[in-house]
């Protein structure tokens, strides 16, 4: 529920006199958002249009079993630490967290597995397994990826880049860095296995790029998995939404479900609000969109407001690939599965080309299985397990009738997993749902179905993004996966860092703005 205005916050100003934010969309960029905000003296609204927080990390519970519907790999936990903190707790105390290793099973089409861990001495013996003469190789690469992360990550992931200067200021340290090659390029530069560089390019996947046409700053993402490891919270991704929520109420907050945004308002050039759905006004002295960017600027900001952001860029834009995410629990365990496991196809470019390029819904298939029972049982009847399989695939540009081609499509994919690492599965099968492209557009409110916003390619990073804050308009501002510094647990959370160094403070706020001005009118829940 929301906080009667009448309520005190523990600094003594009444809440209803605290300048308002509100934040649309409840994803980790969103709450991580709401958090900062709140340690700067906001009271802070954020509105969800689905039923329960979490948007694209919301949680399916069914027949017994529990799914988390997007995020499953928790790297950098220091980012969620550092969100409880800033409310003076700790974050152990309300999140277990448990390391996962290896990180991930690579299983390549010919049966053959590669253990990809934080464990320096396993990887090297593993690499030297595959490809004896690419192990000094794959040390370099590491150092590379070391070198992009303390520039890419820790100086510049959340900087805001507001002008073309600031783009101008890091160019040189980028090229430096070769940020103008490709993943793959980079990856190829310092192995020769094929299977090698295939195990040292596949991450940038996990967050909408080919890597094949994705810059080399992500390479940045070996690193950081082995500095601080791969994670999962016990309970599912959804106890860390949970957690985030039950801080932004603590600061006097609150998360409202089932309240769609249709129009963010303006009044003299500046965000003033948001039209509910619903026909609602709700007045703001800021707003923060965590809607997909493309979403935002599309739908939300009314066109006689965009300059920048117009139809016809939004059009041009190139944007990331989507997923076809099957939920299911079977009846039996597969303890031989691990918790995290790259299934690959017999192809990898040409399959990438299919998705990216061409946008054509290919009869093969890499995949991407999540069995979380591996770590937590209890999301899961005893007995069971719970697993996703996720399969990329060509965002709705690719034409494809997904009311027609779900079923088959997931068909498909149990016999492969039947064929290789679930022996017996049609018959084991006890609970299913499907996520196809035409969800992530419908439910999720994600341009042309793309799970991951725009692609991460140069000429689409840092200043080339939709700015957190916003070109268009005062006093809006942008978090999540379609804005700087992009996609991903550690890039979503950098984006709500970013915006400490850009929103006002509300004592700032509060001591410029209107003192007649009403404090929310929002209907109760």
């Amino acid at each position: 529920m929301f906080t009667p205005a009448a309520a005190v916050d523990s600094a003594g100003p009444l809440l209803k006199d605290r300048p308002h934010a509100i934040v649309i969309g409840s994803g980790f960029g969103g709450l991580a958002a709401a958090v900062r905000l709140g340690a700067r003296g906001y009271r802070v609204t954020v509105l969800e249009k689905l039923d329960a927080p979490g948007g694209r990390a919301c949680v399916h519970r069914q027949d017994g079993f529990t799914f988390d519907a997007g995020p499953t790999v928790i790297t950098a936990p220091f980012m969620f630490e550092e969100l409880w903190a800033l409310c003076g707790r700790r974050m152990a105390d309300d999140i277990d967290l448990r390391p996962v290793a290896p990180f991930y099973r690579i299983r390549f089409d010919d049966g053959e597995c590669f253990d990809y861990s934080g464990d320096a001495a396993a990887m090297r013996a593993e690499v030297a397994r595959f490809a004896p003469g690419d192990v000094a190789g794959y040390e370099r690469f590491l150092k590379a990826s070391e070198a992009i992360f303390k520039v890419g990550f820790e100086e510049l992931g959340d900087q805001p880049f507001d002008s073309w200067t600031d783009m101008a200021r890091v160019l040189p340290a980028l090229l430096k860095l070769e940020g103008y090659r490709t993943v793959w390029t980079l990856a190829c530069k310092h192995v020769k296995d094929a299977r090698l560089r295939v195990v040292l390019t596949f991450q940038s996947l996990l967050v909408g790029g080919n890597p094949f046409s994705t810059t080399s700053v992500y390479c940045l993402i070996a690193f950081l998995e082995r500095r601080w490891g791969v994670h999962f919270p016990m309970g599912g991704t959804g106890s860390l939404v949970k957690g985030l929520v039950s801080l932004i109420e603590g600061q006097g907050g609150s998360v409202r479900c089932n309240r769609g945004v249709a129009q963010i308002t303006v009044a003299n050039g500046a965000a003033s609000g948001v039209r509910l759905e619903n026909g609602e006004t709700v007045a703001a002295d800021v707003v923060v969109s965590n809607a997909d960017s493309a979403w935002t600027y599309r739908h939300l900001v009314p066109a006689e407001h965009r300059h920048r952001w117009t139809d016809a860029r939004i059009e041009k834009a190139r944007y990331s690939m989507s997923l076809f995410v099957w939920y299911f629990g079977t009846k039996r365990q597969y303890p031989e599965v691990a918790h995290h496991t790259i299934a690959l196809g017999p192809r990898y470019r040409e399959l990438l080309t299919d998705i990216f390029d061409r946008k054509l819904l290919a009869d093969d298939f890499s995949l991407y299985l999540h069995r979380p029972t591996a770590t937590d049982p209890s999301l899961a009847p005893a007995g069971c397990d719970a697993f996703y399989v996720l399969s990329p695939v060509p965002h709705l540009q690719s034409g494809t009738d997904w009311a027609a081609h779900a079923e088959p499509y997931r068909l498909a994919i149990q016999q492969r997993l039947q064929a290789t690492l679930l022996p017996g599965l049609a018959d084991e099968i006890v609970t299913s749902r499907l996520l196809t492209p035409q969800d992530f557009q419908d439910r999720l409110s994600s341009f042309r179905g793309a799970a991951f916003s725009l692609e991460p390619v140069l000429t689409q990073s840092a200043w080339f993004r939709p700015h957190n804050r916003s070109e268009e308009l005062d006093r809006l501002y942008l978090v999540g996966a379609g804005t700087h510094p992009g996609a991903g647990l550690p890039g979503v959370l950098s984006s709500a860092r970013v915006l400490d160094s850009v929103v006002p403070h509300a004592d700032q706020l509060a001591a410029s703005r209107d003192p007649t001005r009403d404090g929310v009118r929002i209907a109760p829940a």
